[in-house]
């Protein structure tokens, strides 16, 4: 008698194929759970120090304090600065540094200030993008996962009538329960890691792009601010 067979029994009582599938699409779900729930606080952190550093940057604070106060933020709390201040703690460094060289021209000062900013945005992005990438193989890969063991519940279900006198659906439906499981397994584990990709790249795209518009607007910055001297 099938009545009664809960999810946990379809699972437990597959053929070892099947469970295997089953167990790697178990595991696969629960990876990307964790990856989305991580993504998720260093995206929304990064977000809230872009705001933050944004109203500090553009208050009229003068940009030696403004860099004072993340150094001594990092040396008193050993808090690692992230994201925006970043790009500006390298790109201010390299203009200082550079422009306290006398045989260094104006033009060197901008191109090393702007290079550190690149190399700076770069890690940052780098940051922001980190499993994101997983979480598409998994949303891409785990249906076709799904259906690998479909097919093998299927097939079982087909070679269990070949030892029966007489096709009834007790005989079948234990293997058509198990196909449609894993194919079930393989949504569960592709949709969610689909949604959080594609909300999280927007998000990612976004933040970039706030990089890039303040990169460009303080290299205009610090272009007035050498060429005033």
């Amino acid at each position: 008698m099938t009545e009664g067979i809960s999810p946990i029994d379809l699972v437990l009582d597959a053929s070892g194929t099947a469970l295997i599938v089953m167990l790697i699409l178990l595991l696969l779900s629960i990876v990307s759970w964790v990856m989305i729930v991580q993504r998720w606080l260093v995206l929304s952190s990064a977000a809230r120090n872009l705001l933050s550093f944004e109203q500090r940057f553009w208050s009229g604070m003068d940009l030696s304090q403004l860099y004072k106060e993340g150094s001594q933020l990092q040396k008193a709390d050993n808090v690692q600065l992230v994201g925006m201040e970043n790009l500006f703690r390298a790109g201010f460094k390299e203009f200082m540094r550079l422009r306290q060289q006398a045989s260094v021209d104006r033009e060197a000062v901008m191109e090393g200030a702007q290079r550190a900013m690149r190399v700076a945005f770069a890690r940052e992005e780098e940051k922001l993008e980190k499993h994101l990438a997983f979480l598409a193989t998994v949303g891409s890969v785990s249906p076709y996962i799904g259906l690998f063991g479909t097919v093998i519940g299927i097939m079982n279900s087909f070679l269990g009538l070949a030892t029966q006198t007489q096709a009834t659906l007790q005989v079948v439906a234990p293997g058509i329960a198990e196909a449609l499981m894993a194919t079930a397994l393989g949504l569960w584990a592709a949709i969610p890691a689909v949604v959080a990709y594609n909300r999280y790249s927007t998000w990612v795209e976004s933040i970039t792009s706030s990089y890039i518009t303040f990169s460009d607007e303080f290299s205009s910055i610090l272009h007035r601010q050498i060429h005033s001297d």
